[in-house]
């Protein structure tokens, strides 16, 4: 007799637990990053449910749509940085979360007159900065290419103008970019493929 299973649906037509593969598909295919999870148990599926989806979906889990091929798996034992900037400029911020669980590992801002890609490379150093301390080799996952390339190149190639609202930010800019010349690292800094994984675990869920 085949086991009964339990499909948790976090994110799909209508999230939920389903007790079969066929009700789980159809709230999962086709729709844009779709998370679900299989259990043995109904109780490990109630449990996770109302849980944080990352502590459950593992390496070879997919946050995708259900009718897209495996690709790249998702290394859990890592940091997500991402920024969220009302306006262009506007009120920036930036974290980091460490991927196998959600947990909120930094926060910084929001500071007035900043833009996404500054704080997208703000959260990068940041993260190289105290896996450093740590003596941590752990990857860091972007959804930003810009960061990724001004982080390579040791150097923020942003065009805003520095004001007297946005001087703090400035003085962060300089303080990592001092950071990347003076230290090494060997952390792999990675591009989170939000297309077939969805949103990098750090969103700040404003979109």
């Amino acid at each position: 007799m085949k086991k009964q299973k339990y499909y948790v649906v976090w994110q799909g037509v209508k999230p939920g637990i389903y007790t079969s593969w066929e009700a789980c598909k159809a709230q999962v295919f086709g729709f844009e990053n779709a998370r679900y999870k299989s259990f043995e148990s109904e109780i490990e599926a109630q449990k996770a449910f109302t849980d944080n989806p990352w502590k459950h979906i593992g390496l070879r889990q997919r946050t995708r749509p259900a009718s897209l091929p495996s690709s790249a798996e998702i290394i859990t034992e890592s940091i997500a940085v991402d920024a969220a900037c009302s306006g262009n400029p506007g009120r920036m911020e930036y974290r980091g979360v460490y991927v196998a669980d959600g947990t909120e590992i930094f926060h910084v801002g929001p500071f007035e007159d900043g833009t996404n890609n500054i704080g997208e490379f703000l959260g990068i150093v940041h993260a190289l900065a105290l896996l450093a301390q740590k003596k941590s080799n752990l990857p860091i996952y972007s959804d930003s290419v810009n960061a990724i390339k001004w982080v390579e190149r040791k150097k923020c190639n942003t065009k805003l103008k520095e004001t007297s609202r946005n001087q703090i930010i400035f003085e962060l800019i300089a303080r990592a970019e001092k950071w990347l010349n003076e230290n090494t690292y060997s952390n792999p800094i990675l591009k989170w493929q939000t297309e077939i994984w969805g949103e990098i675990p750090a969103d700040f869920g404003r979109k």
